[in-house]
């Protein structure tokens, strides 16, 4: 080889060389676009959370924030690197990870509740199961360490049950009954206490009766026993605290129409819209036209609610709702009873005239709230304020006579107008002492109601106030007069009502946490009587504690005691009246012993158990040795033991129920019963059970069973309402990620049953089979 052709050679050696090791560097440094997605314990997205990749090796660190989905990316050469997220209200999550030249799954990545931070709040994200939440507490916490029985009804069950109502959705809640609430308004009987007022919307009172839609819920939140630490007054037997839809940073447009037996016809609307990168706005509509297999029997109702959110900084954000909803119907006071049982007569049979019987309720719900964080101190306030116009005319069927011809009716109507106004402010401070870590609480709520109660008795023809009309048609056309009877309420209502409250969440090691608080509420009601000018004034000082323990003998399996106090004011649940007789006797008190376990079989699976006493004293009862005296030496008490279950069995099969067991009975006479009688309408045993299966990709099934025992209709226990056994069912199918078709039935086998009642001859038979068809569009 020549000089020259060597001096080539070595020319094209040196540039294959240097070509070759810069696609060698080139593949070993260029990028890889690592994606993954932050979660919360409910599996929600976690945005603007900062994901901070990092290599000691190459000195390198590369930072990102998730987006309003919770996913995140970053462009990174491969290697094994170190990502750590810091989100606020979470604990720092630090993971290892090894970045390859190909492109992997995503990474899933849950974040953990912080123990020094309660910011955050966690969401129902989807399937039937709640791992933390706030209500409880008022502090983030993880459902395992609250020691008491809470029961949720999620989003995802609230859509696959097609549930438009609170009767509805706790069919499947072990320990809860509906009561028939004179089918006028929501009222329910939690561990042998039937209550209409102990309803809250996000923590805050709702307590006019009236029927609440689901239409702008996210979730339902069933908290049983005494919760007065908490909720204030009354809510001896449990409270009902809707969770309610709220503005968040990702895009939402559902619309759902239905319709069905008995001319069932609805339709709802869900538009949420992140408007910059601080500011997020939806809205929530309803209109419902719908008839029922009672004959003459039809509602109809509307609603409309937009909020927004507002994020200021980093460390305050606020939030602003209200809420216009009506809800018009025919009264329905159901069927009388004949010799220990509902008569028997169609299920379809009206008792009145259906044309002048109505209900009506007009609701205006403004709300806001403002959250602040500083340092390791958070501060809430809520206001909320409601104007409630409702009122009812209805026909009461009364006694069959003996020869089962004929039954007695009579008339009456009532109207309530309310406004309340309420604002808590929240403080909570993490806080460590040695190894002992403290998340205290104090808090104060304020607030005014103002009531106003009007009453008028039917007088047919204007003359009696009771007539016979036929049992084999009730219906009746009779001209009827409304005027005020002698003892016909007329009257208006003050109340002013100051609450403070401490709490400390004190967590001894990871196994053996403590929960101890107690609440004083001073409780001022005016009573002012419009047909004679009475003025009655009644002044509660209530101290109501609660303590618990829970110990966990393994991670995943938590074993609780608990006990606490509330109280109910002598002028009752919705203190409509006050009595030269109630003015003068004290409060009645609840005690509620629980202990119970909750063990998480599975990350998104948990089962729960309880068994608990609740003894309810200070009621009124006779003077045994003088007939016109009130002595409050009446008791009764609820024994119980309930076992829940919710979850995802599989990744296809989903579940929702339990069973209760429960006996409630009068301990010591009352003004109502002697001891030993059974509370009404408490069944001894209730069991449900709700699955959902997803057959195939675009193909689902579901199915429940509700069986209920035996139970009287009224505390003299004349009347039975047999036990029955109900089979529901559904199917879904989805045409693609925007398109759902949905078909329930209720009462599959179309069994007769009778499902509630508000007395002896107040009946209401249960729902014959019917069919409901949805379509959802998510655009």
């Amino acid at each position: 080889m020549s000089l020259p052709q060597l001096h080539q050679f070595r020319f094209w050696l040196v540039v294959v060389f240097l070509m070759a090791a810069s696609q060698l560097c080139l593949a070993q440094t260029s990028p890889v676009t690592l994606r993954g997605r932050l979660l919360d314990p409910n599996r929600a997205a976690v945005p603007g959370a900062k994901v901070t990749l990092s290599s000691d090796a190459r000195q390198k660190r590369k930072s990102t924030v998730s987006d309003d989905k919770g996913e995140f990316s970053v462009a990174i050469e491969p290697g094994n690197y170190s990502v750590e997220v810091v989100a606020t209200g979470f604990a720092e999550s630090k993971i290892p990870v090894e970045v390859k030249n190909a492109v992997g799954e995503p990474l899933e990545i849950m974040l953990e509740i912080s123990a020094s931070s309660a910011t955050v709040t966690v969401t129902d994200a989807g399937g039937y199961h709640i791992t933390a939440f706030s209500s409880a507490t008022k502090t983030l916490t993880d459902l395992r360490d609250v020691p008491q029985s809470i029961s949720f009804v999620t989003r995802d069950q609230i859509q696959d049950r097609s549930l438009d109502s609170i009767a509805a959705a706790i069919t499947y809640v072990p320990g809860i009954t509906s009561h028939q609430g004179e089918n006028n308004r929501d009222q329910l009987i939690v561990r042998g206490n039937s209550t209409s007022a102990d309803f809250f919307v996000n923590g805050v009172r709702d307590d006019v009766q009236y029927y609440r839609d689901f239409y702008n819920v996210e979730r339902l939140e069933a908290l049983k026993g005494p919760n007065a630490m908490i909720f204030g007054r009354g809510g001896g037997g449990g409270v009902i605290n809707r969770a309610m839809k709220e503005a968040n940073f990702a895009s939402t447009r559902q619309f759902t129409a239905q319709g069905g037996s008995f001319g069932d016809k609805r339709f709802t609307a869900d538009i949420n819209q992140k408007l910059t990168d601080n500011f997020a706005f939806r809205v929530n509509g309803l209109y419902e036209y719908s008839n029922s297999f009672r004959k003459n029997v039809n509602l109809e109702r509307y609603g409309i609610n937009p909020t927004a959110t507002f994020v200021l900084n980093a460390n305050t954000s606020a939030r602003i709702s209200f809420e216009h909803f009506h809800d018009g119907r025919v009264a329905d006071r159901g069927i009388p009873s004949f010799r220990g049982k509902p008569v028997a007569v169609p299920i379809s049979t009206y008792f009145g005239n259906p044309n002048d019987s109505h209900v009506r309720a007009n609701v205006n719900i403004l709300s806001g709230s403002f959250d602040h964080q500083v340092g390791q101190l958070h501060i809430t306030n809520r206001t909320m304020f409601g104007d409630y116009d409702r009122g009812y005319q209805n026909y009461v069927p009364g006694a069959v006579s003996p020869d089962k011809t004929t039954g007695a009716l009579t008339a009456y109507n009532n109207a309530t107008r309310r406004k309340n106004i309420f604002n808590q402010t929240d403080l909570t401070y993490i806080a460590n002492t040695g190894r002992v870590k403290h998340n205290f609480l104090c808090g104060a709520e304020l607030g005014r109601q103002l009531t106003d109660n009007f009453r008028n008795t039917g007088f047919f023809n204007n003359t009696v106030t009771t007539i016979q009309v036929l049992l084999a048609n009730p219906t009746i056309t009779t001209p009827v007069t409304f005027r005020q009877n002698a003892t016909d309420a007329n009257n208006h209502l003050k109340l002013n009502l100051a609450a403070g409250y401490v709490q400390d969440q004190i967590e001894f090691s990871q196994k053996v946490q403590v929960i101890a608080g107690v609440r004083y509420d001073y409780f001022d009601l005016h009573f002012h009587n419009n047909r004679n000018g009475d003025n009655l004034r009644r002044i509660d000082n209530l101290i109501s504690p609660r303590v618990g323990v829970v110990v966990k003998p393994v991670s995943p399996v938590s074993v609780y005691g608990s006990y606490s106090v509330s109280y109910l004011p002598s002028s009752g649940d919705q203190f409509s009246s006050l009595t030269s007789i109630t003015q003068q006797v004290k409060p009645e008190k609840f005690n509620n012993y629980e202990v119970g376990a909750k063990w998480d079989v599975r990350r998104d699976l948990a089962l729960t158990t309880a068994i608990y006493r609740l003894d309810r004293k200070n009621t009124r009862s006779t003077d045994p040795n003088d007939p016109t005296r009130i002595v409050q030496t009446g008791a009764h008490r609820t024994n119980g033991f309930e076992i829940g279950m919710d979850g995802s069995v599989t990744k296809n099969w989903r579940i929702s129920g339990g069973y209760a067991n429960q006996d409630a009975f009068i301990a010591s006479a009352t003004i109502a019963s002697p001891a030993g009688a059974k509370v009404p309408q408490v069944p001894r045993h209730t069991l449900s059970l709700w699955n959902h299966y997803q057959l195939i990709r675009k193909l689902g099934a579901g199915v429940g069973i509700i069986h209920r025992s035996d139970m009287f209709a009224a505390i003299d226990n004349k009347v039975v309402l047999p036990g029955y056994t109900r089979i529901d069912a559904a199917a879904y199918y989805s045409f693609s990620e925007k398109w759902r078709l949905q078909l329930n039935v209720e009462n599959l086998f179309n069994n007769q049953y009778y499902i509630n009642a508000d007395n002896n001859n107040n009946i209401s038979p249960g729902r014959p089979r019917g069919a409901r068809v949805g379509l959802v569009a998510r655009l």
